[in-house]
């Protein structure tokens, strides 16, 4: 992360507005700027993890003024008190921010192990670690964090959504159905295809997983092979090839037996317009991907 932050960008990390750390500045001294040559303040790493700290504290009833009193030490140690209790998912999203900021392995694989056995698996990735990961969209657009940080962590958490997987027990179904996941080619994005798969997989059905960048005529053979029931997509990235109604329709002619599920930032919110065929629905989130997928 970079060693100079604006009182904003503490407000979009921490949720703590700038008016009201501007007042906590002045009135109890918790954080110590610099300030420019032009006297414009800026922070270092150690005012945003203090007042990610601050923020923790804060956020379960504990009084500002009492904070302040606390060293820099004492501090950590309240903090890493109420994380270690593991009472409410909400405090371990800026857990793994702190795991962000150190490019901390460790931590984050304790984080993550210590919320499954606290809240279970798919709470901590729908609670958690999605929640970190818009998080950490936002931190991007703005340009506060950089791509191997983005990188490290993703990978930290695909690597726990494949032993997720990997552990399954799937109920046995008496007519699963065929499901193939993909990306679209030039989308990266994996994580919640991933976790789509642990879902679909958990409850029995048969999942083509195909991954990452998969390009439109790849699709159509795997297609004609597995003739599947339903196909997965989530589409975050602008679509390299064409415009995302050309591609709907694509999809809908070379899977005319299939239905579909789509999602991702393109889909639910993006700029384009489009028209979907009535074999395809739309989720916007994970609770109602599980809704759709219980009707199987």
């Amino acid at each position: 992360m970079p060693a100079k932050y604006s009182i904003k960008d503490l407000e979009r990390l921490s949720g703590i507005k700038a008016h009201t750390l501007r007042i906590w500045e002045q009135r109890y001294a918790i954080l110590r700027p610099e300030r420019s040559e032009t006297n414009i303040r800026h922070y270092s790493n150690g005012d945003l993890k203090r007042i990610l700290n601050i923020s923790l504290l804060n956020n379960n009833g504990h009084k500002i003024s009492k904070i302040a009193s606390l060293s820099d030490e004492d501090l950590v140690k309240e903090a890493e008190k109420l994380l270690n209790n593991y009472n409410n998912e909400s405090d371990q999203i800026e857990n793994l921010v702190l795991c962000l900021m150190d490019f901390n392995e460790d931590r984050f694989d304790k984080t993550i192990t210590n919320s499954v056995i606290h809240f279970g698996f798919e709470n901590t990735i729908e609670k958690i670690v999605f929640p970190f990961l818009k998080h950490l969209g936002n931190m991007w657009q703005v340009g506060m964090i950089n791509p191997a940080q983005e990188h490290f962590l993703s990978n930290l958490i695909r690597q726990k959504l494949i032993v997720g997987i990997d552990g399954l027990m799937p109920n046995s179904l008496t007519s699963p159905k065929t499901c193939v996941l993909f990306l679209p080619n030039g989308e990266l994005h994996e994580i919640g295809l991933l976790y789509a798969n642990f879902i679909l997989k958990r409850k029995g059905h048969r999942c083509v997983y195909l991954g990452q960048s998969v390009p439109l005529e790849d699709l159509s053979m795997i297609a004609k092979t597995m003739n599947p029931d339903y196909v997965i997509s989530i589409i975050t990235s602008k679509l390299e090839d064409m415009e995302l109604d050309t591609y709907i329709q694509h999809l809908a002619t070379e899977m005319p037996d299939a239905q579909f599920l789509l999602s991702g930032r393109m889909v639910v919110d993006g700029p384009e317009e489009y028209t979907l065929p009535k074999r395809f629905k739309v989720f916007e989130d994970f609770a109602s991907f599980k809704k759709q997928i219980s009707e199987l």
